[in-house]
């Protein structure tokens, strides 16, 4: 089945109004992933406007809004941060830029009526390459160099997982149920028993 950290990204989008459409339910392990398998899942608000400005490379639940499609791939590897020297070296973050790969992708977009609606669906946009990260370096030169490489090699934007953890955590309520999530519903339980207060989320920032 699919990771449980592309979930919570999936469960991040869901939140902010956009469909998800997540191409692998399992995890590639034994073998090399194929072209279609490097991208985790593409993303599409229908309530951006076509004409939104672009947003910061480091992204923030402020700037969903003006996002319309993206495929998303997630480095959930959360005990490390993107440096320059891990980004040199593992050239493996990047296969999802790769001609073969990017070639499928819009093909991803073609989404049928049935399930966003006659007037949503669009023959021809561009979309956002997003890369999720458990973190860049805080200080400089390391974090601008990091920047620097990842927006080379073709990344758009980056989002933290605190950015995320910290938004699903602000949006859920004690007084409603969340049955159909595991995530949401376990961070409802949390709160309900003050096992996750307002004052921690600072953490986060």
């Amino acid at each position: 089945m699919a990771g449980f950290d592309e979930n919570i990204v999936r469960e991040y989008f869901e939140l902010n109004g956009f469909f998800v459409r997540q191409l692998r339910k399992y995890q590639v392990q034994s073998r090399k992933k194929r072209a279609e398998e490097e991208i985790d899942m593409v993303v599409y608000n229908p309530n951006a406007p076509l004409d939104a400005p672009k947003p910061g490379f480091q992204l923030f639940s402020s700037d969903m809004a003006s996002i319309r499609r993206a495929v998303v791939v997630v480095k959930a590897w959360h005990t490390s941060r993107f440096t320059p020297a891990m980004l040199k070296s593992s050239s493996r973050i990047f296969d999802f830029l790769k001609k073969d790969v990017l070639s499928k992708a819009e093909a991803y977009f073609q989404f049928d009526a049935a399930e966003v609606g006659e007037d949503m669906v669009e023959e021809t946009a561009s979309f956002t390459k997003i890369l999720v990260v458990p973190g860049l370096p805080t200080g400089d030169p390391q974090r601008s160099e990091s920047i620097g490489l990842l927006k080379e090699r073709g990344v758009d934007g980056i989002i933290a997982f605190s950015t995320i953890l910290e938004n699903l955590l602000r949006n859920v309520e004690v007084n409603h149920s969340y049955q159909k999530s595991d995530l949401l519903q376990l961070m409802r339980i949390m709160k309900i028993y003050d096992m996750v207060k307002e004052p921690q989320m600072s953490l986060f920032q």
